[in-house]
């Protein structure tokens, strides 16, 4: 290689965990605040032929998810580089919606990928409390301030408005599939399964259309932009405490970090994870 002829580039971005806007004692969700700087990086690095993104979520929140995918977009139009995903576990949910931006999608073999669709899940305690003989005093302004409250009976118009609203999301979700993967999707005569919230393996989702091919980063990478191609991950700046070991964290909040460990192993184990 001469000084003047410099090996081109493909920036790595990793999208990693349970997308949410919370966060809760070391753990960080992935989130647009904490995606930006990364893909702002990638996105200007000098060189750079295209961006990766390595994907590795099981989902989460709706909105986060929107978020990240649209300052992908932003970016990629912006700049004009294609953007390639490769899944990795799982892109289900929400690691979907991620994978969706990109113009390209890839995925091992053994990689979890769908679950286009929405859940909201929780518990009711109403009778635990009579049988404890506790007394649920509740105090509102509005008349539906205290819908869907775990400790109460479920009132069928609460549930009929949730539906409703996750019904909404689902719409969304499935639009920005269709946006993004359009004609390459199987039709739904073909695939009547697609928008159900089921999940597949690579070979089945290449069959429906929600990847391109089966593959790995370093390989496709270099088909594309030659054996010369330099692969640069960047890396997400981690919180000082992390950093240091976790030190001086309060006993609640290594239960808060405890408890949001086992939201997010409750997530990746409905994929096999």
């Amino acid at each position: 290689m001469t000084w003047w002829k410099r090996d081109p580039r493909v920036p790595l971005v990793r999208l990693s965990g349970m997308i949410s806007g919370e966060s809760r004692g070391l753990r960080r969700g992935l989130s647009l605040a904490t995606a930006a700087p990364q893909l702002e990086k990638a996105f200007t690095m000098p060189r750079a032929q295209a961006v990766a993104l390595a994907i590795n979520s099981p989902g989460g929140s709706p909105v986060q998810s929107s978020l990240i995918a649209a300052r992908i977009r932003a970016l990629a139009t912006e700049k004009k580089l294609p953007v390639l995903a490769f899944v990795e576990d799982v892109a289900a949910s929400g690691g979907y919606w991620l994978a969706s931006a990109a113009d390209e999608i890839f995925a091992d073999r053994a990689s979890v990928v769908g679950s286009i669709g929405v859940i909201a899940a929780g518990f009711g305690f109403v009778e635990a409390l009579q049988k404890l003989g506790v007394e649920r005093r509740v105090y509102t302004a509005g008349t539906h301030k205290g819908s869907l409250d775990p400790f109460q009976a479920q009132n069928e118009e609460d549930v009929a408005r949730l539906d409703t609203i996750l019904k909404d999301l689902h719409t969304i979700f499935i639009e920005q599939v269709r946006d993004r993967r359009g004609s390459k999707l199987a039709s739904e005569a073909d695939a009547p399964d697609l928008f159900s919230g089921a999940f597949w393996t690579a070979e089945e989702a290449k069959r429906l259309g929600l990847i391109d091919g089966i593959g790995h980063a370093r390989n496709i990478l270099r088909e594309r932009f030659g054996e010369s191609v330099k692969m640069v991950p960047i890396r997400a700046k981690q919180p000082l405490l992390r950093r240091l070991g976790g030190g001086g964290l309060a006993d609640a909040e290594w239960i808060d970090n405890l408890a949001a460990h086992f939201d997010e192993r409750q997530a990746w184990q409905r994929y096999g994870g």
